[in-house]
Formats: structure tokens, sequence, C-alpha cells
């Protein structure tokens, strides 16, 4: 939510598989028509605009809407990936391959991997992100990889040191004409 200036919030949201974010908005209409001025949108985003003094209400209906529609046979922390790839699969020519594959989005997300990898180095860079040094969990390979966000949420969770498991996407860092293979952590698994 942004304020628009004339005591209105305005806001935009975007939703997860399984909840359709405009019909919730809608439910919260119904069900409260004074928090809501206007709204619209999709499935899986939308635009709203209420009155600043009704945020604390409005948060609330949005979770219990939301709990609503949640498939509780969904677990909340699962976690989907496109499986292990073998050390020589983790390279440059796949990670363009992957690029070139895109556009990806809702219904066709990004390819991400998982497997086994061994902490060489672990650093914090810019405050609250994850810097590592890792080798495949066979011990053929070495990767940079990095996970954005890491830090900041919890300052005192200690950085991961020996064998964990990494959901991750392949990337390419461009760094003064160089191309190099990074791995974009989404989870560090222990």
């Amino acid at each position: 939510f942004a304020p628009a200036g004339d005591g209105t919030l305005r806001g935009s949201a975007r939703s997860v598989r399984g909840i359709h974010i405009r019909d919730v908005l809608d439910g919260i209409a119904t069900r409260r028509p004074e928090l809501i001025h206007r709204f619209g949108g999709h499935a899986m985003a939308a635009g709203l605009t209420l009155e600043e003094q009704f945020l604390d209400a409005f948060a609330l209906a949005f979770d219990e809407e939301v709990a609503r529609w949640r498939d509780p046979s969904v677990p909340a922390n699962r976690v989907e990936t496109d499986g292990e790839l073998a050390s020589v699969e983790i390279a440059l020519v796949t990670a363009l391959a992957g690029r070139q594959g895109g556009p990806w989005g809702q219904a066709f997300p990004e390819p991400c991997f998982d497997g086994m990898f061994a902490v060489r180095n672990a650093r914090v860079v810019g405050d609250k992100h994850l810097k590592m040094w890792v080798t495949s969990g066979d011990g053929a390979r070495n990767f940079d990889a990095i996970a954005f966000n890491f830090k900041g949420f919890d300052e005192t969770a200690a950085l991961p040191d020996g064998e964990v498991r990494l959901v991750y996407r392949l990337d390419i860092n461009e760094y003064k004409g160089e191309r190099r293979l990074q791995l974009l952590v989404d989870h560090v698994l222990a």
C-alpha cells in the first residue's frame, strides 16, 4: 500500500497458486463493504483502494478470506523443484539454455533444482545476502552461489556450514564482459 494523498491507500497484490486474489477482494467487499473503495484484477494480481483508517481491519478481513480459499491438502511449506542435476549439468551452457527457454511466469515457472552441496565458504554481503562457495555432492566441482535476503529477517541466524541441501536456479553473472555461472539459491535446507 502507498498513500494516495487524500486519506486513502492504493495497494497492489500478487497471489500464489490456489488463491484467486480478485475473488478474495470480492469476498471482503461483500462481507465488509465499508473496507474497500474499489478493486479489480484477476486470479494472480489485483489492485485496490481503501481508507487509511481501515487498514488494520482490512488486514484481518484479508487473513480470514485467504483462510477460506486455502486448500488444507497443500502443505504451506512445500518446495517443488525440477529435481537434481548431475554436477556436469550445472554449467553455463545449461544456464544459457534456461535463459533462452523463457519467458517464465505464473503456471510456467523458471526451472528450479535441488541437490546436496558442501559449503566451503559463506559470508554475508550487503548486510543480508548470503554469498557462498560450494562443492557439488560428488566433490567434483565448485560453484559460486548467492542467496538474496538470507539475513535481515533473523540477524542471529548461523551461516551454513558443511553439507546442506540447496534449492537453486541457474544464473549467469556478467561482470566486466565475463560471463560466469552462479547458483541463485532460494532455500538452504539442513
